[in-house]
């Protein structure tokens, strides 16, 4: 009967620190290779999700560059699979962390805008809803027109019970836009 090949233990005369400094010197496990493998061609999706205009702006390799632009153009799901591979096979020669750091640079850039934009949602149906808001929203913007705004609401408060295209709602919360926007282009 054959003996099973198992692994040699380790030898208990060695000092611990001996066995990590061989197993830095082995570099990361397989596994650890393959996660890091995964991560890439993760970042490799994430660009080729992006924008012409942001993709220049990374300033890719060339040839990154071209297997990106190509697979936005491949449908089939096997071979869109292998470019993707590909392009994180490309990816392994080069620095991922600047493209990580200004991916999560326009994610953030992107929430900000989603909450800001929520945020004025929010205000113009407190308006549309409340008369005590606009007392609430004249003293967070002193300097705004509220007569104007009186007018938006009072108008958008009519199309709203006339069941009418909503053309003056989306006044208002152009105007709620311009009111946010305004102590920050006079600083």
């Amino acid at each position: 009967m054959a003996r099973p090949n198992f692994p040699p233990t380790p030898d208990p005369d060695q000092e611990p620190l001996e066995r990590e400094d061989l197993a830095r010197e082995e570099g990361p496990s397989k596994s650890q290779r393959k996660r890091d493998m995964h991560a890439l061609q993760g970042l490799g999706e994430a660009l080729v999700e992006l924008n012409d205009e942001r993709l220049v702006s990374l300033d890719l390799p060339e040839s990154l560059r071209d297997a990106v632009i190509k697979a936005r153009k491949i449908t089939r799901h096997e071979a869109r699979r292998r470019q993707m591979q590909y392009i994180g096979k490309l990816m392994r020669d080069i620095d991922a962390e600047p493209i990580r750091a200004r991916l999560a640079e326009w994610a953030g850039q992107s929430a900000r805008q989603v909450g800001r934009h929520k945020g004025l949602e929010r205000w113009r149906e407190r308006l549309l809803d409340d008369d005590d808001a606009l007392t609430e929203y004249a003293h967070k913007h002193p300097g705004i027109d509220l007569q104007a705004l009186r007018a938006l609401i009072r108008e958008a408060r009519r199309e709203r019970a006339a069941a009418q295209p909503p053309r003056r709602y989306r006044e208002l919360f152009r105007f709620l836009q311009a009111a946010e926007q305004e102590p920050t282009s006079g600083a």
